[in-house]
């Protein structure tokens, strides 16, 4: 079976958001594989996606603090700064932590660990709706 589904992601804050159950609950067809293969792209270049702990929402916060002490907006002299002195930055983290995730998936489910949960981190301060691209392929 093979299932691709683009999932509108609603807009969010800057910062690391927790998406799992989003996801998941645009993707029911997950219940019925034994085991697959899901890929998620996310089709931006001004924010990412990443695994990571899913219980303690600090985590989430101490992400996004440590992602702006490493690719500050002003102290950098950035020369692609058309749509706003967050944009380049943004692209940075964007390309530091990537667009894409790939998942096991089996009886049923998403495969991850006991504390992993699906994030989508968002780099810029008013980056808009975001569009994912799941693509599911398993018996």
């Amino acid at each position: 079976m093979w299932i691709q589904r683009e999932i509108d992601l609603r807009a969010r804050a800057r910062g690391c958001h927790l998406i799992t159950s989003e996801v998941l609950a645009a993707l029911p067809e997950i219940e019925g594989v034994s085991v697959g293969v899901l890929m998620l792209l996310l089709a931006h270049t001004s924010a990412s996606l990443t695994l990571n702990e899913n219980a303690s929402p600090e985590v989430r916060a101490d992400l996004n603090t440590w992602l702006d002490a490493a690719v500050p907006e002003r102290s950098i002299p950035w020369t692609h700064t058309l749509e706003g002195s967050d944009d380049m930055p943004a692209h940075v983290k964007s390309s530091l932590m990537g667009p894409s995730l790939t998942l096991p998936l089996g009886r049923g489910r998403v495969i991850l660990g006991t504390w992993q949960g699906i994030y989508l981190c968002e780099h810029r301060n008013h980056g808009g709706a975001r569009r994912l691209i799941a693509t599911l392929w398993g018996e």
